[in-house]
């Protein structure tokens, strides 16, 4: 019972940030705005990791079936915190990306297919990113950014770092990597001058200002989600062997 009214509490929480979010153009690389050559180049980048993260939970599945609903609720974090959009510089945005609880409870590979399905009903429902820029999208914000909160995590808990700190510069760096990379494929695609260098330093000085901030938004949400599964879903995560 209390596992289940803390969940909702949160549930509550999470639909109220979404509800009162005013609309506008994402950071997501919108629909069309990639050449066909990048649309498909990372489209088939992303197809090994999506093959493998399926497998993968799978099996984790079966060995841990009360694990479902945790995964189900990571998905739909980095669903919501990723639609959130924050006006940034010329017409554009900056939002989290919510995926570093996914990538710490489950493994950086399994937010490749989580992400791929968050993403997908964002560009069909939202008009957030797009279909043709969706290898793209997924491979910053569902491959890129989970593999570095992984390891950051990871790397601080080996050497005795708090939870609490260890969650929060997992979903700080992972937000920070995923627009990092989404700043290269931009520039890849669109070179200044044809100087990807310039663009690239462009393209990472637009979303600067106001993505730090997000990312240490996320990264104490992150922190304030966790402690609450910690406190309501110990055995799943025991099972898991996050504690």
């Amino acid at each position: 019972m209390k596992m289940k009214s803390g969940l909702l509490g949160m549930w509550l929480v999470l639909i109220v940030i979404f509800a009162f979010t005013p609309t506008a153009n994402a950071m997501h690389i919108m629909e069309g705005f990639l050449p066909p050559a990048w649309s498909i180049a990372w489209g088939v980048i992303c197809v090994p990791f999506v093959v493998a993260a399926f497998i993968f939970l799978k099996k984790k599945l079966t060995e841990t079936p009360k694990s479902f609903v945790l995964l189900a609720l990571c998905g739909a974090f980095a669903f919501v915190l990723s639609a959130l959009k924050i006006p940034s510089f010329m017409g554009s945005c900056s939002h989290p990306t919510g995926v570093a609880l996914g990538a710490i409870l489950f493994g950086p590979f399994a937010m490749a297919l989580v992400s791929l399905i968050v993403l997908l009903f964002q560009a069909l429902l939202l008009a957030h990113g797009g279909l043709t820029t969706l290898g793209a999208n997924n491979f910053s914000m569902g491959i890129a950014g989970p593999i570095v909160a992984f390891a950051v995590y990871k790397g601080l808990r080996k050497a005795k770092v708090s939870l609490s700190i260890s969650v929060f510069c997992a979903a700080f760096l992972g937000d920070l990597a995923t627009y990092i990379v989404a700043a290269l494929q931009l520039a890849l695609a669109h070179p200044e001058e044809g100087s990807v260098m310039a663009s690239f330093i462009k393209f990472l000085s637009i979303f600067a200002l106001t993505q730090i901030p997000l990312a240490v938004c996320e990264g104490l949400v992150t922190v304030v989600v966790f402690g609450i599964i910690a406190k309501y879903s110990k055995k799943e995560l025991q099972a898991l062997k996050i504690l």
